[in-house]
Parts: C-alpha cells; sequence; structure tokens
C-alpha cells in the first residue's frame, strides 16, 4: 500500500471527485456524499438521464434514505443542513442555487428515470427508478415497501378470525380482577380483537406485564397450545422480554397450564425468526414459505425498520395474528422508516387496533420524571424547562451554555457520580462478586447525543478511564482492561449467548479474565478472549440506551443548533431513568429538543389513512 500524498486530500468518502454542475456544488456545500451521487449518475447513465436537476433530485432521494426517510419532499430541500456538522452541534448555513420548484417537478415527470403517480390509493406500482406523488420522491425498492406493508396490514386486519366476545371478557375478567377499567385490560382486549394491533405505552407502563397475561389469554382461548412466536429487533431485546415473561409465570392469577406455557416461553430476534442470514438477501421464511405461528408479538417495535417489517407481514400465514409493542415516543429504527409511529399516526382511521398505556408504575420519588416524559411528549418545552429548573430529589439540571464546555463545577459534579459507580464495581469485581458488580454498573451511567466532540461518547469515555485510574488505584494492563472495567458487546454470537448492546463488567477467575455479561437469570461468565467484539461501556450513546434502565442517568444534552437535538432523542435519554436524572446543558438546547422532532419522512401513515 502506498503512503498517502498531497494528492489525496480530496479522496474523502464525502467527496464526489467527477460530479459536475449542481451535483459539485451541492456536493461541495456538505449536502451530498460520494455515494448519493455516484449511484444518481449511474442512474442517469442506465437510463440516458442528463438532466442535472433530475439527478440531483435523485442524489437528494439517495441521502434521504441514509437519514432513515422514505420520502424526499423537494419543498423541504431549503431545511437540509450539512452532514459533517462538528460534534459542537455548530451548522453553518450553506447557500444553494436549487431549482425552481414547479421548473423541478416539471423536469422529474419528463424524465425516464420517473414514473408519476396520482394522490389516491396506488394498487400496483408501474417499474421505475424513482416513484413521484406531488412533491415526494421515492427510490424504487422503499415506495413497494411502503405499498406492501399498507397493503398486507390492510388485508390482515380483515382476515384474523376474532376470539368470541364473550369467552375474552371472562378471561380478562380472571387476568385482571378488580378493575374493569385497568388499560393494561383494555389494551388486552384491542389485541384479542383485532388481527393486527400496537400496544403502546412509554417506560413503567406495564407493556412487559400485559404481554405476559396476554400470552395467558390466548392459551386459555385457543383451546390448546397456540403456536406464538415472541420476537424483539436486537439480541438484547429478545434476551430481556424472555425473562420478563418467565419471571411473570409465578404470578397468582395464572393457572397451572398458563404457569407451564409462560415458564416456556422463549423470544428471538426477528432476524432469526424469519431466517435471515447476515448479509443475505433471502430468509428461510417469506410469501412462500409461511412461519408456522398463530400469534407473533414483537417487543420494541419502534426499532424495526420497514425493510424487516415487510419482510415479516409477507412471512405470516393468512390468519396469524400479529402484536406489536413498543413505544413510538423512542428513537426510530436505525433502518429506513419509522414503522411504529406511523401505525399509531392513523390511529382513529386505519384498520388496527391500536391501545396506548397511560398509567406509569416505575418512576420514583413523586413521578417528577413521568412529569417530564410526559411534558416532552406533549411538545410543552416552557414547561419541561420549568420541571427540571425547579429540581427535586430526582430531577437535577445542571445549565451549561452551549458555547462552553463541560467543565469547573459541571465536571466535579459528574466525575462524583461516575467515580462513585467505578469504585463500587471495581470493589465488588475485585472481590469476584458478579452480582454486585453488575447492580452497580447500572447505578449511574452517562448518555450522550454525540459519539465524538466534547459532549461525545468518546471523550467522556476517555475522562471515566482517567478518573478510575486516579482514584480507585487502576492498573490497566497494556491492551487497557483490568479487573472491573465495565464493557458492552457490539456484535452478536448466537453461540455464546450474548448479543450485541449486552453489557457486563471484567472479573478475573483463576487467572483468566472473563466478562459476567448481565441476565436476569443470574451472570453469565464468558472468557474475554471468546468475545468477537466489545468496548468499554463508562459512557454511552442514546440509541445504545434504548430497552435499559439505570437507577442514575447524566444526560448530555446535544447543543441547540445541532441536528441531534429532537424530542425523541432528549425523551429516550430521560425515561432510561428509575429513580434521578441529571440534565446537562442550556435551556435553549432542551427547548429545541423538545419542539423538533426527528426529520424522517415517511408515506405510510398517509397510505394507512387512505
Amino acid at each position: 500500500m502506498t503512503a498517502p500524498t498531497d494528492l489525496d486530500v480530496d479522496r474523502s468518502p464525502a467527496v464526489a471527485r467527477a460530479a459536475t454542475g449542481l451535483l459539485r456544488v451541492v456536493n461541495d456545500a456538505g449536502l451530498l456524499n460520494a455515494a448519493d451521487v455516484h449511484v444518481a449518475r449511474r442512474l442517469g447513465a442506465v437510463a440516458g438521464e442528463q438532466d442535472e436537476t433530475v439527478l440531483l433530485a435523485v442524489a437528494l432521494a439517495v441521502r434521504a434514505v441514509r437519514h432513515g426517510s422514505v420520502v424526499f419532499r423537494l419543498s423541504q430541500v431549503d431545511q437540509l443542513v450539512p452532514e459533517d456538522v462538528d460534534d459542537s452541534g455548530e451548522v453553518t448555513a450553506v447557500a444553494v442555487p436549487w431549482p425552481a420548484p414547479e421548473a423541478w417537478r416539471e423536469a422529474l415527470r419528463r424524465s425516464p428515470l420517473t414514473v408519476e403517480h396520482g394522490p389516491g390509493p396506488v394498487e400496483e406500482a408501474l417499474s421505475a427508478p424513482v416513484h413521484l406523488v406531488g412533491d415526494g420522491l421515492w427510490l424504487d425498492r422503499y415506495w413497494r415497501q411502503e405499498l406492501a406493508v399498507a397493503r398486507d396490514l390492510r388485508e390482515r386486519s380483515g382476515s384474523v378470525a376474532a376470539f368470541d366476545p364473550v369467552a375474552v371478557a371472562a378471561v380478562l375478567d380472571r387476568l385482571w380482577p378488580g378493575d374493569p377499567a385497568d388499560d393494561q385490560r383494555a389494551a388486552a382486549a384491542v389485541c384479542l380483537t383485532h388481527g393486527v394491533s400496537v400496544l403502546a405505552g412509554g417506560p413503567g407502563t406495564g407493556k412487559t406485564t400485559t404481554v405476559a397475561r396476554l400470552l395467558a389469554a390466548v392459551h386459555a382461548l385457543s383451546g390448546g397450545v397456540p403456536r406464538v412466536a415472541l420476537a424483539a429487533p436486537t439480541g438484547k431485546a429478545a434476551a430481556r422480554l424472555t425473562e420478563a415473561v418467565v419471571s411473570a409465570a409465578g404470578g397468582d392469577v395464572f393457572t397451572d397450564a398458563e404457569r407451564g406455557f409462560l415458564a416456556g416461553a422463549g423470544a428471538s430476534t426477528l432476524h432469526r425468526l424469519l431466517g435471515i442470514r447476515p448479509g443475505s438477501v433471502r430468509a428461510r421464511f417469506d410469501a412462500e414459505h409461511r412461519l408456522p405461528h398463530d400469534v407473533v408479538i414483537v417487543d420494541e417495535a419502534s426499532m424495526v425498520g420497514l425493510g424487516v417489517m415487510a419482510r415479516l407481514l409477507a412471512a405470516l400465514r393468512p390468519g396469524a395474528r400479529l402484536i406489536l409493542v413498543g413505544d413510538p415516543q423512542q428513537l426510530a429504527s436505525v433502518e429506513v422508516g419509522a414503522v411504529l409511529a406511523d401505525l399509531v399516526a392513523p390511529a382513529d382511521s386505519a384498520p388496527h387496533g391500536v391501545s396506548r398505556l397511560q398509567r406509569t408504575h416505575r418512576f420514583a420519588s413523586g413521578g417528577r420524571i413521568a412529569a417530564l416524559a410526559q411534558a416532552v411528549r406533549e411538545e410543552r418545552a416552557d414547561d419541561v424547562v420549568d420541571l427540571l429548573r425547579a429540581g427535586g430529589p430526582d430531577v437535577e439540571f445542571l445549565e451549561v451554555p452551549d458555547a462552553e464546555l463541560v467543565e469547573g463545577p459541571v465536571l466535579d459534579v459528574v466525575r462524583a457520580d461516575v467515580v462513585e459507580r467505578s469504585r463500587a464495581v471495581v470493589e465488588a469485581a475485585r472481590a469476584g462478586d458478579a452480582d454486585t458488580a453488575l447492580a452497580a454498573l447500572d447505578t449511574h451511567r452517562l448518555l450522550c447525543a454525540h459519539r465524538r466532540g466534547t459532549r461525545g461518547v468518546s471523550h467522556w469515555s476517555h475522562l471515566a478511564q482517567r478518573w478510575a485510574v486516579e482514584e480507585l488505584g487502576v492498573v490497566p494492563r497494556s491492551d487497557g482492561r483490568y479487573v472491573g472495567l465495565p464493557v458492552i458487546v457490539t456484535a452478536n454470537d448466537a453461540g455464546l449467548g450474548v448479543f450485541n448492546g449486552d453489557t457486563g463488567v471484567v472479573l478475573e477467575e483463576d487467572g483468566v479474565l472473563v466478562a459476567a455479561i448481565g441476565r436476569g437469570t443470574g451472570p453469565l461468565r464468558v472468557p474475554l478472549a471468546r468475545l468477537a467484539a466489545f468496548e468499554p461501556v463508562h459512557a454511552m450513546t442514546v440509541h445504545r440506551s434504548q430497552g435499559s434502565q439505570f437507577e442514575t442517568v447524566t444526560v448530555l444534552a446535544a447543543p441547540q443548533t445541532s441536528p441531534l437535538a429532537t424530542r425523541e432523542m432528549f425523551y429516550t435519554a430521560l425515561t432510561r431513568a428509575r429513580s434521578r436524572v441529571r440534565v446537562v446543558g442550556s435551556a435553549q438546547a432542551v427547548a429545541a429538543a423538545v419542539a423538533r422532532p426527528v426529520a424522517r419522512a415517511t408515506g405510510l401513515a398517509d397510505r394507512l389513512r387512505a
């Protein structure tokens, strides 16, 4: 390999060296990267399209998909921000000579790359690289996936046989005795009387409890042992679902048969359920080879992307019941789409059933965290700031101007919590007490919106490691590992039973370093050398924290101008705390986040309304 030279300075993945005209201007402005440009130019070459405004629109549609959107809307082009935003959150406005809207749409209508559709329902789509509806532009793959998901949801909602309502009422009376208005009971009734249903609720509202009793109800109503699949988007979420359902089996509302059914429940990842192999485009189960289950329940459904949902729906038997469980206010999938939020949005006119759990059972100390979460959901930015400033035993607000680094007294406060947590973890790990070490690990967690920069995971992980060395007498080995090091697994290994997102603590047993991974049934010990990929977890991104809970959480809020300062990001971070949350940032950053939803454009909700 030759050494880089000064001639290589523009070979960044963001720079399209062959781009010309408008594509070059927008690429230089940081609004497109090289991949966007190359895809657009390649499609143009194949179709004989040379109009640079059409190629620009196609490149922007590719960019939209990279950012999680299914559709790119021409009318929103002036809202785009550069992709290489510094992790400080500073955004520099760029001036781009965008095409005139009507002329742009007319060029797309004439293009051989594009097929235009009217505003009504579309059952059969003509083949084309790009689909145009109004000012919305879909790449063909995602257009077809949205059509398929909307069609399958409508058909399944009307084709699944309902349980006898009298029998349903009797079973629910037994499983939820005492309060006929219980929101969990009402949600279960919706799930049992619809072919497709959404069980929505925030943290601590009892979604998993409802799922366990739903399983018992399905068992009682089926007249035998039903074929039920439990699934989740990630291995960690699947393991957590299994533990929750199995632990609920001891409840006294269940019959012996139902207890045995729940105790034997096991969840898998959606990819494993469908038989999707890493790197493969094929699945074992699809429209030609259906899943054998009568009921499929998917937890943490907010993390399910459009492509996986399309595959799941295609693979279900015509009479199978689908129940999606999750919090639509949380961050959406890292893949394309926001399916759960789209399914909840048209609740009053949708063919599927939607139920919401409102009563919160988790938060302690008077429920100020719950009040904060509610204010964020309802977009009441002033109330959120007021609640933070009022403080209390469970809420602390360290106001720091966005332009300043996190330092001085603020740094001291955060350092005290990190060191206290680290001391308890290290001491328990040195004593070989894995249970205590894991419990201590979850007493406090730093959550960051950014990965890099002064408010990013890498910076704070480095600080926490340094504090551990300075104050706890930790002597890391040459590879940086030590007894008491908190770690997070970053790759699935089904053979070992560990999954991406699992957290643990390093212990030494018989001279060998092992990772004690947290499990509801007791720590899982895995030799560190056998873990394919892991890293320290002194701090973690908000995305990584989804589905986890910690006693105390310190949230390093994204600055006001950062694209990551969004309502979903802030809400997800706040609701990771069981007992106490500390927010570090400015009031302006908090208000901006509450007011700004994730900019993820889709067409699924409109299709379901239609």
